[in-house]
């Protein structure tokens, strides 16, 4: 570790140790995010409604998690700090309850219902025990705002790499483990997963350090905190912005498998068109040189664009039945929702340095933003995916009608550029001068 004029600069192990927490995460995130819907309905055989609902319920909890995770941050006093101790803590339940969200019981179709929502709601806040620290961590890490950027990407990076690999190994896994038993693959791939996440869970509780706090206001009473978010305008529009990206995100991800299944008739495709968002990485890695010169707020609305152009291109591939198309348009839509999503932390842990400057410095709370906007995106978007489904007659391993091809196509092409434009607009209201005025280096 070393200290500039501008702050601490934290050392290569402890940075590429932060950033391995979110490919840690992501391991087991990306699972749920991309085949759980699937799983659910065509494996463990639970009806499309009966999963709109479970998702319902997990965001509702999820809503109440990611404040009373914040506030127990905000509320911790340890020798490691207010976020380190959570990945101790709270890293080996969260990769059990993993494993027994992908565990297929004999039960009654009652009795099955039950175990998905003992296992799912368990996952989900454990999820966001181990999640949440990784944002709200950030900014005590150093003060020094290239710095920040820097273990941003460098998080962005692991993460995105573990989604990649997730979304493109995940299938040819679940037929190795498997051979023919979707059931056993998948539980068989969460373990792998699972084993692999805890170790880098506790990695990044070894190495990684919480070093900038002010005692005198890092435990500040609720309605301090209340008082000092109402006036931190950025974090409103991040927030609202992080919600918004998970959305598509859900929506796009969960549709993908269908999509290939019953419109292409060819499930195997999914590998090979996921492995067209490896691009994703050269969003990430664009952050750097781009904020070099332009404004994080207009890097931002740039990655935006780009994600939008490439789902115009998406459209053009499926409308068109044309697979060259379609998968340059994952190509280029990837690289935008890199960009986005290698921002996200960096400008969250600007508005907490914000809050700083006003006087509460709540990293826990104002970080649960990600989680809830992770979170909520996500259960809507399953309530999204879900409920369509089910409205349009959709019956899990059989020939679709023609009501539930239009719905499959509704939900990967149109829903995501409506989102995207509405994002866009959204962030113009990003007012990043604001904290450029008041942050001190």
């Amino acid at each position: 570790m070393a200290k500039t004029t501008a702050g601490w600069v934290t050392r290569w192990p402890e940075r590429i140790s932060y950033g391995l927490s979110d490919a840690a995460d992501n391991l087991v995130f990306q699972m749920m995010t991309t085949y759980l819907l699937f799983f659910y309905t065509d494996v463990y055989g639970l009806s499309a409604s009966a999963v709109a609902i479970l998702f319902v319920v997990a965001r509702v909890a999820d809503v109440a998690e990611s404040f009373i995770i914040g506030v127990m941050i905000d509320r911790t006093h340890s020798k490691f700090g207010k976020s380190r101790p959570f990945f101790l803590w709270y890293a080996f339940p969260y990769v059990i309850f993993a494993v027994l969200t992908f565990i297929t019981p004999g039960f009654s179709y009652g009795g099955k219902l039950a175990w998905a929502y003992f296992t799912y709601l368990g996952l989900g806040f454990l999820y966001t025990a181990v999640n949440l620290p990784i944002t709200s961590i950030l900014p005590t890490m150093s003060q020094n705002s290239r710095e920040l950027a820097l273990l941003g990407v460098i998080r962005q990076f692991f993460g995105s790499l573990v989604q990649i690999i997730v979304a493109v190994f995940t299938l040819p896994l679940v037929a190795l483990f498997g051979k023919g038993n979707q059931q056993a693959g998948f539980l068989g791939t969460i373990i792998l997963f699972g084993i692999i996440s805890l170790i880098l869970i506790l990695n990044t509780f070894i190495h990684v350090r919480e070093r900038y706090a002010n005692p005198n206001i890092a435990h500040q009473p609720l309605r301090s905190v209340a008082a000092m978010i109402r006036k931190n305008q950025p974090w409103i529009v991040i927030s609202i912005s992080i919600f918004m990206y998970w959305l598509v995100t859900s929506i796009k991800n969960q549709t993908t498998i269908y999509y290939f299944k019953y419109v292409l008739g060819n499930e195997n495709l999914v590998p090979l068109a996921n492995s067209f968002t490896f691009t994703s990485l050269i969003g990430v890695l664009l952050i750097m040189r781009i904020t070099e010169t332009q404004s994080k707020k207009r890097t931002m609305m740039g990655g935006i664009l780009t994600a939008f152009v490439g789902q115009i291109v998406i459209a053009l591939g499926v409308y068109l039945s044309n697979m060259p198309t379609l998968f340059g348009g994952i190509f280029i839509n990837s690289i935008g929702n890199g960009i986005i999503i290698g921002l996200v932390s960096i400008m969250i842990a600007d508005t907490i340095r914000y809050g700083v400057s006003m006087g509460v410095q709540a990293e826990g709370i104002l970080a649960s933003t990600d989680d809830f906007g992770v979170n909520f995106g996500l259960g809507v978007g399953g309530l999204i995916t879900a409920g369509l489904f089910h409205i349009s007659g959709y019956v899990a391993n059989q020939t679709q009608n023609s009501a539930t091809i239009t719905m499959i196509d509704v939900n990967y092409v149109w829903i995501p550029l409506v989102i995207y434009a509405a994002m866009y607009f959204v962030m113009r209201l990003y007012d990043e001068q604001r904290i450029l005025d008041e942050i001190k280096e």
